[in-house]
């Protein structure tokens, strides 16, 4: 299909540089952005790692683990 998009003068220079780099089209160079854009992260997990526990089994009473402001208190009020 064909389009026409308005691209920042510098960002175009170098795109079209990275593209004659890679001995790439610009139409190809771009659409490999585009499909990496759109297939979104790379590496991303939907797993967190383990929060460790040091006292006690779980998260001890009254820890909000999605304040980050108030675990940032606790922390500094046990050091």
């Amino acid at each position: 299909m064909r389009t026409t998009i308005e691209i920042n003068d510098e960002l175009l220079r170098a795109v079209k540089a990275h593209a004659a780099g890679e001995r790439k089209t610009l139409k190809a160079t771009i659409e490999q952005a585009l499909r990496e854009f759109l297939a979104g992260p790379r590496g991303a997990t939907t797993d967190a790692p383990p929060i460790p526990v040091f006292r006690g089994h779980g998260v001890q009473p009254g820890v909000d683990l999605t304040d980050n402001a108030a675990l940032e208190g606790l922390m500094n009020a046990e050091s």
